[in-house]
C-alpha cells in the first residue's frame, strides 16, 4: 500500500503522546512539541523542537566600523581623504565651491573603465568651461593610477580607495550579484550637496553626457 508524502503542519504547541486523555499535572507539565513539514510516508509526524531553538538567543551581527549609508539626491555624501595617482592626500572638502563629478568605477585597465576614463579626458575641456573638477575613484592603489592615467593621459584626479571604504561609506551598489564593484557617478554642486546620480555599468561611456547635461543646468 502506498501513502503520499505531505507537508500538514498542525498547531505548533501539541501535547505528547503520554499527556493524551490524561489530568495535567504540575510536576510534570506537557513538553512542547514543534511541528515541522515532514516528507514521512505517514501523516501526522510531530518533530519535537531541540532545546536550544526554544532557548538560544538571537546573535547580533558583528560591528564593522563601517556606516553604510546610501548616498541620495539632495544629501550631502560623506567626506573623505585618500591619496591620488602620485601619492598626495586629496579630500573632497578641498574642492568645495565648485561642481565636482565623483565616479566609482570596478578597476583600472579594464575595458569598460577604460572607455569611461577616455571619455571623461576627451570631454575634460567641457568640464573645465563648466567649472568643475573630475575625480575617479576605485580599488586600486596609487601606482596602478599613476599608470593608468599616464598610459591614457587621463588630465583629471584618480584616487585609491584600498579596501572599498568609501565605495561602502557612500553606500555605491554592487552589480552582478555582487562580484562586481559598481560603475556610479555623483554630481555634486558648489555647496557639496548631490545633485545627480547615474548608474550604468555596461555602457561607460553615457556617465559623461549625462553628468555634463546636469552641470549645464547648475
Amino acid at each position: 500500500m502506498a501513502f503520499a508524502a505531505t507537508t500538514a503542519c498542525r498547531p505548533s504547541l501539541l501535547l505528547s503522546p503520554r499527556a493524551r486523555g490524561q489530568p495535567p499535572s504540575s510536576s510534570s507539565p506537557p513538553r512542547a512539541l514543534l511541528c515541522t513539514p515532514s516528507t514521512s510516508a505517514f501523516r501526522g509526524a510531530v518533530t519535537a523542537a531541540p532545546p536550544a531553538l526554544l532557548t538560544a538567543p538571537r546573535r547580533r551581527a558583528a560591528s564593522t566600523g563601517i556606516v553604510c549609508g546610501k548616498v541620495s539626491k539632495g544629501s550631502v555624501p560623506p567626506s573623505f581623504t585618500l591619496k591620488d595617482q602620485d601619492g598626495k592626500t586629496v579630500s573632497l572638502s578641498k574642492f568645495k565651491g565648485k561642481p565636482v563629478v565623483v565616479y566609482f568605477y570596478p578597476a583600472d585597465e579594464t575595458p569598460g573603465c577604460t572607455k569611461q576614463a577616455c571619455a571623461f579626458r576627451d570631454s575634460y575641456e567641457k568640464f573645465k568651461k563648466a567649472g568643475a573638477e573630475v575625480i575617479g575613484i576605485s580599488g586600486d592603489d596609487a601606482a596602478s593610477h599613476k599608470a593608468f592615467a599616464k598610459k591614457y593621459r587621463l588630465p583629471f584626479t584618480l584616487l585609491s580607495d584600498e579596501g572599498n571604504r568609501v565605495r561602502k561609506e557612500w553606500g555605491v551598489p554592487s552589480d552582478l550579484f555582487g562580484t562586481l564593484p559598481g560603475r556610479q557617478t555623483y554630481v555634486l554642486d558648489k555647496k557639496g550637496v548631490v545633485q545627480y546620480i547615474y548608474n550604468n555599468q555596461f555602457q561607460p561611456e553615457k556617465h559623461i553626457g549625462e553628468t555634463l547635461k546636469i552641470l549645464q543646468s547648475i
